[in-house]
C-alpha cells in the first residue's frame, strides 16, 4: 500500500515536468562578467535554495570571496521542504538545489523532469540513526522484523537490506513514516518504534536526550552514499556551461577552507543560518559530516538502481538512462584549473580530492 501511494505522488511530478522543459532561466544578470578563467560567464547571477541547515562550501564561498572572484553572485531562495525546493527547480524558479538528497532528484528525473546532477553537497550528512537508551548495536540485521522510523525511499537502508539476501527489503522490515523527524525521535522514546532515523540539524537535540542514543550513522550503513547532490534543470546547465564551472571551482575552494578551518567555519555558518555555535558543532564536527561539491557519478547510479528494484521510481525510468543526467566534466574540468592555480598551497588537499573523484566517478 506504502508502495503504491509512494508511486501515485511521483506521478504528479509530470503534472509540472512540461513547464520544466520548456522555460528557460529567467534574469540574467551582466553576460560579459568574466571568471578566474578567463571564460565569459553566460550568466552571473544564481538562483539557489539550499535548506534549514544551509550549504557550508557556498558559504565559505560567499564569505571569502571565492565567489566575487569568479564574477558571481548567489540569490537565496527558501524552500520549506525537499518537495518544495525540488518543484522550485522544476518550473524555474530557482536555478541550484543543493539540500534535497538523492532519491528526490533521481524521483523527478524518473517522472520526467529534465534535470542533471552536476555536482554535491554532503556525502555524508552526519544523520543518525537512533534507539532507546541501552540498544545493542550489531547492525543493519538488527532491522530484521522490527519497526524503524525510516522512509524506505532512503535507498543506503533498503540497499543494505538486500545486501543481506532479502529480495524484498519492503517487507523484510516494518518501515514507518512520520511527518518529520522530531515526529519519530518521540515514537522511539515512547517505544512505537524501535529505530528511528534523524536529520543533520537533529543532531544537537540527539545530544541532549536522556532517553535515547545514536546506534549508528546513515553514512556507516552504506559509504559515500551521496546524501546531497547538486542538480539543475539540464537546459540551465547546457546555457551556462561557464557559469557552472566557476561555481565549482569556488566550492571546491571552499571545501579546501573547511576542512583546514573547521573551527572557524562552525562560527561562520552558525551566523549564516541564524544558529548557536553549539547546534553547528553537533553535526559539522562530527567526523559523520563529510562534504564535497564531487557529483560522485558511481553512487549515484548506485542509488538509481536501489530506487528502481524497490519500486520508489516511475515506471518511466526503465527508459531513461540515469547517465544522460549526470554531468561529471564540468567538476573535472573545474578541479584541473583549481589544482593548476592553487593546488601548491594544499598539495594533500588536491590529491586527494583527486583520488577521490577518480574512486568515486570512473
Amino acid at each position: 500500500m506504502k508502495k503504491r501511494i509512494v508511486l501515485l505522488i511521483l506521478v504528479l511530478a509530470t503534472a509540472f515536468s512540461m513547464v520544466a522543459c520548456s522555460e528557460k532561466s529567467e534574469g540574467k544578470d551582466n553576460v560579459d562578467a568574466k571568471s578566474t578563467s578567463g571564460d565569459v560567464l553566460e550568466t552571473n547571477v544564481i538562483k539557489w535554495t539550499s535548506g534549514n541547515s544551509g550549504n557550508i562550501m557556498l558559504t565559505i564561498a560567499e564569505k571569502k570571496g571565492f565567489l566575487a572572484e569568479e564574477g558571481l553572485k548567489v540569490e537565496m531562495v527558501s524552500a520549506t521542504a525537499n518537495a518544495d525546493a525540488m518543484a522550485l527547480l522544476a518550473t524555474s524558479k530557482v536555478d541550484v538545489v543543493s539540500n534535497s538528497g538523492t532519491s528526490n532528484p533521481l524521483q523527478q528525473i524518473a517522472a520526467g523532469v529534465d534535470l542533471t546532477i552536476f555536482g554535491g553537497h554532503m556525502v555524508d550528512g552526519s544523520m543518525p540513526v537512533i534507539a532507546r537508551k541501552g540498544t545493542v548495536w550489531n547492525g543493519v540485521q538488527d532491522f530484521i522484523g522490527k519497526k524503524v522510523a525510516i522512509n524506505p525511499s532512503y535507498f543506503a537502508f533498503t540497499g543494505a537490506v538486500m545486501d543481506l539476501g532479502y529480495d524484498d527489503p519492503l517487507t523484510a522490515v516494518d518501515w514507518v513514516i512520520y511527518a518529520n523527524y522530531s515526529d519519530a525521535m518521540a515514537a522511539v522514546v515512547k517505544g512505537e518504534v524501535d529505530y528511528a532515523l534523524q536529520g543533520t540539524g537533529q543532531m544537537y537535540a540527539v545530544n541532549n536526550m536522556d532517553e535515547v542514543e545514536i546506534v549508528t550513522y546513515h553514512g556507516k550503513v552504506m559509504p559515500n552514499y551521496s546524501c546531497c547532490r547538486l542538480v539543475t534543470q539540464t537546459n540551465f546547465i547546457k546555457e551556462n556551461p561557464n557559469t557552472i564551472k566557476a561555481l565549482m571551482r569556488a566550492l571546491i575552494r571552499a571545501q579546501q577552507y573547511y576542512e583546514a578551518n573547521k573551527e572557524e567555519a562552525v562560527n561562520i555558518h552558525a551566523e549564516s543560518i541564524g544558529a548557536t555555535k553549539e547546534y553547528v558543532e553537533a553535526f559539522m564536527l562530527n567526523e559523520n559530516y563529510v562534504v564535497s561539491p564531487d557529483p560522485l557519478k558511481n553512487p549515484v547510479i548506485r542509488a538509481w538502481g536501489i530506487l528502481d528494484k524497490t519500486g520508489f521510481l516511475n515506471e518511466n525510468a526503465k527508459e531513461i538512462d540515469i547517465l544522460d543526467h549526470i554531468n561529471t566534466d564540468l567538476y573535472k574540468a573545474a578541479l584541473d584549473e583549481v589544482m593548476a592555480k592553487h593546488g601548491s598551497e594544499d598539495p594533500e588537499f588536491y590529491d586527494r580530492l583527486l583520488k577521490f573523484y577518480e574512486e568515486q566517478n570512473q
